[in-house]
């Protein structure tokens, strides 16, 4: 299937990579919003097109365009979320929550 190219240039009007930004990865123009974190809120968290637009203040244009780009690209993007994931869940683990050990201090556990 060949790319047309008016949707090329709308997906490179909305979605750029820049290796200072964002780590290089895939992101909203004029954003610090990667697109794996629109596919997260809309895959994985169920937010709706509009709802991301509202409280993120982002055209839908923007979130169709990020959308678009994850189905494009979705298995890299997705061991992108995953290796996220999998370092969130190590940092946890190294760095417990203050406030979780002085409820736990309060709470005679």
């Amino acid at each position: 299937m060949t790319e047309n190219p008016t949707t090329a240039a709308i997906l490179d009007r909305h979605i750029v990579i820049d290796p200072d930004i964002c780590h290089g990865q895939p992101h909203l123009a004029g954003h610090r919003i990667r697109v794996q974190d629109i596919a997260v809120w809309h895959e994985r968290l169920g937010m709706g097109v509009v709802e991301i637009c509202a409280d993120y203040g982002l055209s839908l244009a923007e979130v169709y365009a990020a959308l678009t780009y994850y189905f494009d690209y979705k298995d890299e993007i997705d061991r992108d979320i995953a290796a996220d994931q999998t370092y969130f869940e190590a940092f946890k683990q190294n760095n417990p929550s203050l406030l979780q050990e002085k409820l736990k201090t309060l709470r005679g556990r």
